[in-house]
């Protein structure tokens, strides 16, 4: 009798351990900024870039007939950068997950090997993603970006540099912070989208805000690439600012991360991968 009673009780939903599972993830929340950024980010970031580009086709009209194959080759071009940057993430990402990062910094490999290694596997990572979508816009719209020629291989390489840089940076943040800030491997990358002028040139941006996207490689690599499809030119200024930036925020980027490495050594992080 005593047990029947106990099966019915616990057949009963019980609200305290639906609080309970509330209160662990509120718990979890409350002690991870990444997790509470998140929550407003994408839509706000989607909210910025989209409007720039409504004000710009506003204004613009003359401009949206000629510019199809420009906005086709702009989201494959942010794609490279996502996808490297993504590609670097993911590849730090999955030694944590795997409980494997204690181990792997216990071999001879050395820090800056370890950064070779990623930069690598995300290069393999975005080429083997963005060929089939390469190929299907030449199938679908008519629009080949290999036609770009060696203009390409200089956006690409910008773009890839600029995706390795945003995915150290967040390996540095996870290395120092856990699991818990995993989430910025996806989200930060698109911190930089409305002021990369990836569908509307930099002149529509605010004049403050133009400062600031000058001071970060893609929006030269985007400038340039619609100087090669409208004008069809390849302005070396601005591949010349682009490479200069991807030098110095790489190499500072680079530093930071083998600083965190040393940091996690000392504060025995490798020994704790959760959040």
């Amino acid at each position: 009798m005593i047990g029947r009673l106990s099966a019915v009780a616990q057949s009963r939903f019980a609200g305290h351990r639906v609080g309970a599972i509330i209160l662990r993830h509120l718990y979890v929340m409350r002690t991870s900024w990444p997790r509470m950024l998140e929550m407003a980010y994408w839509p706000t970031i989607q909210m910025l870039v989209w409007g720039f580009a409504s004000q710009f086709f506003r204004e613009h009209s003359t401009w949206v007939a000629q510019a199809a194959g420009v906005l086709i080759g702009a989201v494959l071009l942010w794609e490279v950068m996502f996808r490297a940057n993504l590609g670097f993430a993911l590849s730090f990402l999955e030694e944590m997950w795997a409980r494997n990062l204690g181990q792997l910094y216990l071999t001879p490999l050395r820090p800056h090997e370890h950064v070779v290694a990623l930069a690598i596997m995300s290069l393999i990572r975005t080429t083997l993603g963005l060929l089939p979508p390469s190929l299907i816009a030449i199938w679908l719209y008519a629009f080949n970006i290999y036609d770009l020629g060696l203009p390409l291989l200089a956006f690409f390489a910008n773009l890839m540099v600029a995706g390795w840089c945003v995915g150290l940076f967040t390996a540095a943040l996870v290395l120092r912070f856990g699991l818990g800030a995993e989430s910025l491997a996806w989200v930060l990358i698109f911190g930089l989208a409305p002021i990369s002028g990836i569908y509307y040139p930099i002149g529509i941006l605010p004049e403050w805000v133009q400062s600031i996207a000058y001071s970060m490689p893609p929006a030269y690599v985007f400038e340039g690439m619609r100087a090669v499809m409208f004008d069809h030119t390849f302005r070396w200024d601005l591949f010349a600012r682009a490479a200069a930036l991807n030098a110095a925020y790489f190499s500072a980027v680079t530093a930071f991360f083998l600083y965190m490495v040393r940091v996690a050594r000392v504060k025995g992080l490798f020994l704790n991968m959760g959040e």
